[in-house]
């Protein structure tokens, strides 16, 4: 039976030919993932696992930046009321998961900036090409944050450790073309008219390709990921849930919505 992907709301899920285009379609709100758009992105990979016409994935974000994020106004309700981040917490396993669960070859482009899910998310797919100046950064701890929804899993995996510390500990950006040179994307492009051609270019290949090969290679590749990320994700959840109740944490959202800088006091 014919997969519904009309069904999506929030994001914009198209059959072409073989190729499942998932695009994160808000760039009025800077394609920042909610619990909501979570939910969506789960179900969107799920269909491309099960739907057998279903050869391909690419991944992008309308507008000028592929995604800035979390929602701030959802942060500051899950600090009011920590129930609702214990809530979300197995949908946020759940994405991890079922990206990297996803038989199907991914490919993400990206540019702008992609922060925090909104790196995460891209990184957990086969492929990333991004433009030159796409700014890439998880910034959890800028805002009081562990990075335990997948940042602590992918980036020592790509960068070694102690590039990934550097990063994730600092919160600091790494452009696109630093990313392709130091092994954290695959590839980069000057201009998104660049970023495009490659990924379609790479997209017809791996969608004309002896699938069964393409996705026995990539799932056999992904052993060490899946495995790490059974064993990483209930702690990196669990502690990002103890730092969403910190004092730091909330006086981090405070600041962000009273545009002020933050104080933290280490608590």
């Amino acid at each position: 039976m014919p997969v519904d992907y009309a069904r999506y709301k929030l994001i914009r899920v198209m059959l072409d030919g073989a190729i499942l285009r998932i695009t994160l379609n808000r760039p009025d709100k800077r394609n920042i993932i909610d619990d909501f758009v979570n939910a969506e992105l789960q179900n969107a990979f799920l269909d491309a696992t099960f739907d057998d016409a279903v050869r391909a994935v690419v991944l992008s974000g309308e507008g000028d930046v592929f995604c800035g994020g979390g929602d701030f106004a959802q942060m500051k309700r899950k600090v009011d009321d920590p129930a609702i981040y214990a809530r979300g917490m197995a949908g946020s396993r759940r994405l991890v998961y079922t990206v990297l669960e996803c038989p199907k070859p991914t490919i993400a482009k990206i540019q702008g900036s992609a922060v925090g899910l909104g790196a995460t998310l891209p990184l957990l797919c086969d492929f990333v090409i991004a433009t030159d100046d796409t700014k890439i950064l998880d910034p959890h701890v800028n805002v009081g944050l562990v990075a335990g929804d997948g940042g602590s899993l992918l980036w020592p995996q790509m960068l070694g450790f102690a590039r990934a510390k550097r990063f994730l500990l600092l919160g600091e950006p790494v452009t696109g073309k630093e990313a392709a040179d130091i092994g954290l994307i695959a590839a980069s492009a000057p201009t998104y008219d660049g970023v495009e051609e490659l990924a379609e270019k790479w997209a017809k290949k791996l969608s004309e390709g002896a699938s069964q090969s393409i996705y026995g290679t990539k799932m056999t590749i992904n052993v060490p990921l899946r495995q790490l990320a059974q064993a990483m994700m209930d702690v990196g959840m669990a502690y990002e849930g103890l730092s969403n109740i910190s004092a730091d944490h909330k006086e981090a959202v405070d600041a962000f919505l009273e545009k002020r800088r933050p104080k933290f006091t280490g608590e």
